[in-house]
């Protein structure tokens, strides 16, 4: 039984040891995708979270908000794939994090079947928004380390 028990210790670490070496690079690339792959939608007007946005921010015309806004997404996504810009992403989505949020406020009507304990698909969309804060977080906390070698990006 003391075999299994260090070949799981053995596997365990090394697992570990993986996740410790990769997660941090894998979190900012998968945070850069997602910033990109959304923000690329709306310069087209094909993101799922057009309409959500047209109302949110009514006072401004959607046709030239809503691909600034894909563009400043995108920025935010290319700026975190390299390191010596991850601080100009930071900014960038610091600045913008807030008005993702504006719905909740705005259009609680849309965002919550039961206000505020029941989000609707457009107010889980939003809260999400608190999981790329923390991750930004994270890789914000990074920004003083020595890159890994194998991780130039």
């Amino acid at each position: 039984m003391s075999h299994l028990v260090r070949k799981f210790e053995q596997v365990d670490a090394a697992i570990a040891g993986w996740m410790d070496r990769q997660g941090l690079f894998l979190l900012r690339v998968s945070l850069a995708m997602v910033f990109i792959w959304f923000g690329a939608l709306k310069p087209f007007r094909i993101s799922p979270a057009d309409d959500l946005i047209q109302r949110t921010v009514y006072w401004f015309d959607p046709d030239v908000f809503i691909p600034i806004l894909g563009a400043w997404e995108v920025a935010i996504g290319v700026c975190l794939l390299f390191r010596p810009l991850i601080r100009v992403a930071l900014l960038l989505l610091l600045l913008q994090m807030p008005g993702t949020f504006l719905p909740l406020v705005l259009l609680p009507d849309v965002c919550f079947t039961y206000v505020p304990w029941a989000p609707t698909l457009e107010g889980q969309y939003i809260i999400k928004n608190l999981v790329l804060i923390s991750a930004a977080i994270v890789v914000g906390g990074s920004v003083r380390r020595q890159p890994r070698t194998h991780q130039r990006m």
